[in-house]
């Protein structure tokens, strides 16, 4: 531990109502050094230096220098806070891409999108379409033909992420019976060569999907889920 960080401490531990002014004047007076060997103090004191009306240079300098210390200690505050944040994405979205490697079928991969997207980043509904004329044996999303799919056609051409309010016309295609409840959502064209479908994340809060959001990890998402779903759909069948 630095000396300063056992001079804080020591501050810390002792009342500040046990010490009295004439005794903190007498110390100083026969400590007149004591500023140079605790130099950090000068930061936490405010000694006004003015004739007057009028402020010293000096005094405006130190005034200037202790504010720019509190933003620099409010901005180290801030990235600690997003660095925190991003460890706990971090961690959820490994979670989530370790669950889809480990799919093996097409409801593997809509259970797994489904938990993650509703567990872990608090999602109120998750729903997989995959674009297909051939039908196939699955119970956790829809198979559909692009041309059943006409109403997200929108959706589809732009192939990037949509974040925000939907039509209602859009909500009972994507969300079905949970539609009424929707009140924003992002729509995941999947992409790998082709399209492969829609996955879309719903939520109750009209707020939690905003138009003007970054979609980064939106994408992440949706090229991580493309690549396993091309491998399921193309893996050899017996």
């Amino acid at each position: 531990m630095t000396q300063q960080a056992t001079d804080k401490q020591a501050l810390t531990e002792t009342p500040a109502d046990s010490i009295s002014p004439a005794q903190v004047a007498d110390y100083l007076a026969s400590h007149p050094d004591f500023f140079n060997q605790h130099a950090w103090l000068l930061e936490k004191l405010y000694v006004p230096h003015q004739r007057g009306t009028t402020v010293s240079l000096v005094e405006r300098q130190t005034s200037l220098l202790r504010e720019r210390n509190q933003l620099l200690h409010g901005h180290l505050s801030e990235l600690i806070e997003i660095a925190r944040h991003n460890d706990v994405q971090f961690d959820k979205t490994k979670r989530m891409v370790l669950s889809l490697l480990e799919a093996q079928t097409l409801d593997d991969v809509a259970i797994a999108i489904e938990e993650s997207l509703c567990q872990d980043f608090y999602g109120d509904d998750a729903r997989l379409i995959l674009f297909s004329d051939t039908p196939f044996d699955v119970n956790s999303l829809r198979i559909l033909s692009k041309a059943d799919c006409s109403i997200v056609q929108p959706l589809i051409e732009i192939s990037l992420p949509s974040c925000g309010q939907l039509s209602e016309a859009m909500n009972r295609f994507l969300f079905q019976e949970n539609a009424a409840r929707i009140q924003s959502a992002a729509v995941v064209p999947l992409v790998k060569g082709e399209t492969l479908g829609l996955l879309a994340i719903g939520s109750f809060d009209p707020d939690y999907f905003q138009s003007s959001q970054g979609t980064l990890f939106l994408s992440y998402v949706g090229e991580v889920l493309s690549r396993i779903l091309m491998h399921i759909l193309y893996q050899p069948r017996i």
